[in-house]
C-alpha cells in the first residue's frame, strides 16, 4: 500500500542464486522495505533452485517476504517441474517473447491502490542466446511506439549483451518507467535516467554467494574454461551479498525520478541510504 502521494518506491532484486541468496533476501527485505518505504518488490528468481529453476516452496518463501512479482529468464526452463509454477502463481513470469505454445506469461498487472496500477513485463534478449522472438518487435505489440505512459511499467530485460540491453532501453525511453537488465550476475555502475524519464541499469547484479564465478564454484568454472567440457556447475560458498536497485517513480507522470544501486551483505546493512 502506498503511504506517500508523490512517489512510488520500487525495489528490484537482482538474480537470486541458490538457497543462500534466498535466505539473505528474506533476512534483509523487512528492513529494506521499512527503511526505504518500499511499496512494491520485484525479484528475478530463475536461479534459486541450485542455480537453475524455481520451486513452489521458493515462491512461497518469496511471497511471505512480500515479493510482489518474480521474473525469470532462460534458466527457468531447466527444472521441468518449474513449468507448473506458471499455472499456480500468475505473478511468476517467464520472458514474454518466447514462442506461442510455451506455458506461462510474461506480463503481470496489479493495483497499487484504488487508482494506480503497476505492470511488470519480462523480456529476453537474443544476442549470444537462443534465437527466440525479437524483443523489440514483441514489445511493440504490447506498447506501440505511439503509446502514452499511463501507469508504472517496469521491464526486466534478461539478456547477455550489454549493447542489446542499452539499445532496448533507448528504444523504450518514454514508453515505460524503467528498464532493468538481468542475467549476467554482475552489477553495473551505469544506472541513469534517460531523457524522457525511463530509469535504466544494464544489470541489477546477483543476490547470492560471491566466493565464486557469478555464483558458481570457481574451481568448476575454471575447469570448464580450460577444458571446454560441460562439467555441471556447483553453487559457490563464501560471502553472500544482495544486489538490488531502488527506484522512485513519479506517481502522476509514471517516470523514474531516482535510481540507486544496493550491493550489501547482512553484516554491512544498517539502513544505508545510498550506494
Amino acid at each position: 500500500m502506498i503511504t506517500h502521494n508523490s512517489v512510488v518506491n520500487i525495489l528490484f532484486i537482482g538474480d537470486i542464486v541458490g538457497e543462500d541468496g534466498l535466505h539473505l533476501a528474506m533476512d534483509l527485505l523487512p528492513r529494506i522495505r521499512r527503511d526505504f518505504s518500499v511499496d512494491f518488490v520485484i525479484a528475478n528468481g530463475e536461479n534459486v533452485r541450485s542455480g537453475k529453476g524455481l520451486t513452489s516452496n521458493h515462491i512461497q518463501a518469496l511471497k511471505q517476504a512480500h515479493v510482489n512479482v518474480i521474473t525469470s529468464g532462460n534458466h527457468i526452463w531447466e527444472y521441468t517441474k518449474g513449468k507448473q509454477v506458471f499455472q499456480n502463481y500468475p505473478f511468476v513470469l517467464r520472458p514474454h517473447n518466447y514462442p506461442a505454445g510455451n506455458c506461462g506469461k510474461g506480463i503481470f498487472t496489479t493495483d497499487l491502490n484504488a487508482d494506480r496500477r503497476i505492470t511488470v513485463i519480462n523480456m529476453q534478449g537474443r544476442s549470444f542466446m537462443i534465437p527466440i522472438n525479437c524483443p523489440f518487435k514483441t514489445i511493440d505489440e504490447i506498447l506501440p511506439p505511439s503509446a502514452i505512459l499511463s501507469e508504472i511499467i517496469i521491464i526486466d530485460i534478461h539478456a547477455e549483451s550489454t549493447a542489446e540491453k542499452q539499445a532496448f532501453a533507448w528504444y523504450l525511453d518514454g514508453r515505460v518507467s524503467a528498464v532493468i537488465g538481468t542475467h549476467t550476475h554482475v552489477q553495473t555502475a551505469d544506472e541513469r535516467i534517460l531523457p524522457k524519464g525511463t530509469g535504466y541499469i544494464t544489470d541489477a547484479g546477483m543476490t547470492g554467494p560471491f566466493g565464486g564465478v557469478i555464483g558458481m564454484k570457481k574451481e568448476v568454472a575454471i575447469y570448464r574454461f580450460i577444458n571446454q567440457t560441460p562439467v555441471p556447475y556447483q553453487l559457490a560458498a563464501g560471502e553472500v551479498r544482495l544486489n538490488a536497485v531502488l527506484l522512485q517513480c513519479d506517481a502522476e507522470k509514471f517516470t523514474t525520478i531516482s535510481i540507486k544501486r544496493l550491493n550489501i551483505s547482512k553484516r554491512e546493512y544498517n539502513g544505508i541510504k545510498t550506494n
